[in-house]
């Protein structure tokens, strides 16, 4: 929740900014961006900012707030879970390592509901083994949160919010031999669990397609210019065409399927290092524990699979992170010659991680850092589809700017090493539960230096310093987010009718905030004020258009830089 950093560019300021129009409209039901109708995701995370904002102003920090209390659900879960499956001190691990392994830290950096569905799928999980547990004395209860589950989980993420705990069940219920067991369905009520998402997950859906018409088209087909209205866009586009990698725009990227495999290593880390203990663990359903790690297999195939066949991104897969997490602290609490090995291995990795941290610091503990990152950083946007593809940008130079975080980097590293070389069992996972906790903070340090690159956040404030007028952004919503919401307020898109906004833009209702360069021309002639924000390696593009003489450097940062048609007067 910390700010800063600010709400970065891209889709961390674009989830707040959604949230503060449906709060100022009253309209609840579409999301809009630039008065233009973004159809493509369930409101649920919209609305708990929203909320957060009434309670406690539109401020960065409280658009973090529901993200924040999603993590700190998800580790109470994962340890709840595994405390009632495998007993207390399993339990704990399992906690520990949901909440500190990095890709839990790394995709709640920005403003996405993953970590809501995440812990909501693993409310799911849970509330399905005790609904069939025979010892449960509340099955009752537990169905019905299961089905409520179900139907926020719809409100999050959509269909598969539902898809991953209901295949995960059928499959687990399918290997133990109790698929067509009568009293399991009955156990399960299932006839009343439905009216429960129903009724939970049913209005907005309709709410939403009586006010985006037209209401039924299920063509398979979508291009330029083309408006289905809301139900075909959400379900059709997004949900079938998506998973077939046919959806249109297509704006996004796949990771490739190795790759996405192999990443969980990374995004476990530190605790990846005793997955291998996982497969000495027994997986029969015998008992609570036997039927608990059954389960979480099924759930872990399921979801990999999955997104094996489909579009993928990194953080897809993070709602099988607990049941990872519930396998790895269940082989902790046992022990072993295979946990013993993986400690000895984290060791030599975090000794070998201080040695380069403190090898960092000490060759630009004296260089200069004058301005901000952007000026030390490279460019490598064909690694940008991976979510650390930025640490490709670091040069040498780019260091110096991250003295302090390297430090701490460091340190927390040599805390981790210390720890897992002198100890064995409970202390040495302690310590490296404190290592990850200091290295999160050396990257949020790190962030901050960043701000200036990642966010858009001094221009907004040279702009809301400077006289009155209209705003002119160059390319793409995404591609300066945050000057929206640190400014709250529309602005004209040049050449920006692609990729997220298209579908909406040509709705009925849609406002003409897209521009092309003609019309910028045009208008950066007139006598009226315009500000224009554009990439730095755009400058000449605009030299162009309209001439050097007739562009007025307001500010720049990161890289970027903001500027008017007319000169601003000189203060005395």
């Amino acid at each position: 929740m910390l700010s800063p950093p600010s709400l970065m560019d891209d889709v961390d300021a674009v989830q707040a900014q959604i949230a503060r129009n449906m709060l100022s409209s009253g309209d609840w039901v579409t999301a809009r961006l630039d008065g233009v109708a973004y159809l493509e995701k369930a409101p649920l995370i919209y609305w708990l900012i929203a909320i957060c904002f009434k309670l406690f102003g539109a401020f960065d920090w409280v658009a973090r707030i529901p993200v924040v209390l999603s993590c700190i659900a998800l580790g109470w879960l994962t340890a709840a879970f595994g405390t009632w499956a495998f007993g207390k001190r399993a339990g704990f691990y399992s906690g520990l390592c949901v909440s500190t392994c990095i890709g839990l830290f790394l995709f709640t950096r920005i403003l996405i509901p993953d970590v809501m569905l995440t812990a909501d799928i693993a409310l799911s999980m849970w509330a399905f083994l005790r609904v069939i547990d025979d010892e449960e004395p509340n099955p009752r209860w537990w169905a019905f949160l299961l089905a409520a589950s179900f139907g926020v989980s719809l409100l999050l993420k959509s269909l598969i919010g539902v898809v991953f705990p209901a295949a995960a069940a059928v499959i687990y219920l399918a290997l133990t031999r109790q698929l067509f067991l009568g009293w399991i369905w009955r156990r399960l009520r299932i006839g009343s669990g439905l009216l429960i998402v129903l009724a939970i997950s049913v209005p907005w859906h309709v709410l939403a397609t009586l006010r985006n018409p037209p209401y039924f088209d299920f063509t398979f087909h979508s291009g330029p210019g083309e408006y289905h209205g809301f139900l075909w866009f959400f379900f059709m586009n997004e949900q079938v065409l998506r998973f077939l990698n046919l959806r249109y725009p297509r704006d996004y990227d796949t990771v490739p399927r190795a790759l996405f495999w192999l990443l969980h290593l990374v995004w476990l880390f530190p605790w990846s290092v005793y997955l291998p203990a996982t497969v000495k663990l027994s997986y029969k359903p015998v008992d609570r524990a036997g039927r608990t790690r059954l389960l979480a297999l099924c759930w872990i195939g399921f979801v990999l699979v999955f997104f094996t066949f489909s579009t993928t991104q990194e953080y897809y897969s993070m709602p099988c992170y607990p049941a990872l997490a519930l396998l790895i602290g269940s082989a902790m609490a046992m022990g072993g010659d295979w946990i013993r090995r993986g400690t000895r291995v984290l060791c030599v990795i975090l000794a070998c991680a201080a040695i380069a941290c403190f090898t960092l610091w000490f060759l630009v503990r004296n260089q200069p850092a004058p301005g901000d990152i952007s000026s030390a950083l490279s460019q490598n946007p064909g690694a940008y589809t991976l979510s650390l593809g930025h640490i490709e940008d670091l040069t040498l130079t780019s260091f110096a700017y991250l003295r302090l975080p390297l430090l701490v980097a460091a340190f927390a590293f040599l805390i981790g090493t210390l720890g897992t070389l002198r100890w064995t069992g409970m202390r040495a996972f302690l310590a490296t539960g404190v290592m990850a906790v200091l290295f999160f903070q050396a990257a949020r340090l790190a962030l901050v230096v960043f701000d200036p690159y990642m966010s858009s956040r001094p221009l907004a404030d040279a702009l809301m310093g400077s006289p009155e007028g209209e705003l002119i952004i160059d390319h793409h919503y995404y591609t300066f987010s945050s000057i929206f919401f640190y400014t709250n307020r529309t602005a004209l898109l040049l050449n920006g009718r692609f990729n997220n906004l298209v579908y909406g833009s040509y709705a009925p209702d849609a406002p003409d905030v897209f521009i092309d360069d003609q019309q910028y021309k045009s208008l950066w002639a007139r006598p009226e004020r315009y500000y224009v924000i554009a990439n730095n390696d755009k400058f000449p593009r605009f030299e162009q258009l309209v001439g050097r003489d007739e562009l007025t450097i307001v500010a720049q940062s990161g890289g970027k830089f903001l500027a008017t048609n007319h000169p601003l007067a000189v203060p005395r």
